[in-house]
């Protein structure tokens, strides 16, 4: 018997358009199959109702016909069966913003953590902004300082939910100046892509391990395997980063990046596929 692909990710770097065009939500929209149920997961906000209210008016604009909004709040909730049966059944899971902190501390390691990971493994969607972007990755930015330089122990990090691994998102990146945070997260976790989404903009996970940008703005990739040396573990605290070799790759609409061979991918820009 064949083995199902791997599904796909649609990152989102919050503050994604919702009245216009709506291209990087139209993408999800767009893969679904028809008939294919999107599940909208609120977990991440304090604010469920409202939040599950304005995205189900977006995918429902964008033609999406089958929508449910789950709205899991406990460890109990996420080891509810009946729960964990609306996730089996859906196509694609769509994370809300919020708390990323929220989602891996009332989802991880529960039956619906697992039914999130069999969905994607069998081939199905998972898409998510902001917070619920952070989440995605093996490694998750919890707490950090916007608009300073690399400081150590200036960044809280924690377990994500693993469905990419080697890798540390960072959202709403290049708006509230999170390239410092970033960078310091990668010096710590030298083996890890650091991933930067400005808003209004996605990355789209293949299930061959590259990755496309969407939306109207850029992508900050920080590659650790090349650090020469970092002072990473001499600092006392609050003190400056410092770092050499570090690579970085700053990548708009037009661009994708295989993170198995750490190499930038230039895409037709007619068509967005690959050149050869």
């Amino acid at each position: 018997m064949k083995k199902a692909e791997k599904g796909y990710l649609i990152i989102i770097g919050g503050a994604e358009d919702k009245k216009g065009d709506s291209s990087i939500l139209k993408e999800a929209a767009q893969m679904l199959k028809p008939g294919g149920k999107l599940t909208i997961l609120t977990t991440a906000t304090e604010h469920p109702d409202e939040a599950g209210s304005e995205y189900r008016s977006v995918f429902s604009r964008l033609g999406v016909q089958t929508i449910d909004v789950l709205n899991i709040q406990t460890r109990d909730d996420s080891n509810s069966g009946s729960f964990c049966s609306l996730i089996d059944s859906s196509c694609c899971i769509f994370f809300t913003g919020g708390d990323q902190l929220r989602i891996t501390s009332i989802l991880g390691g529960t039956r619906v953590h697992e039914s999130l990971k069999k969905l994607y493994l069998e081939g199905g969607i998972i898409t998510g902004t902001s917070a619920g972007a952070s989440a995605m990755s093996s490694i998750m930015v919890v707490q950090g300082n916007d608009n300073e330089p690399a400081r150590k122990c200036t960044l809280k990090m924690a377990p994500g939910l693993g469905l990419l691994d080697h890798c540390i998102i960072d959202q709403h990146f290049d708006q509230r100046g999170r390239f410092g945070r970033l960078l310091c997260g990668v010096a710590e976790n030298p083996d890890t892509l650091g991933i930067g989404i400005d808003e209004n903009t996605a990355v789209k996970v293949f299930p061959d391990g590259h990755f496309e940008i969407l939306g109207g703005n850029a992508v900050t990739v920080i590659d650790g395997k090349t650090i020469k040396s970092s002072n990473v573990a001499e600092l006392k605290q609050n003190e400056l980063l410092m770092i050499t070799g570090v690579k970085v790759h700053v990548l708009p609409f037009g661009y994708g990046f295989d993170m198995a061979k750490r190499e930038v991918i230039r895409l037709k820009q007619d068509n967005n596929k690959q050149e050869t």
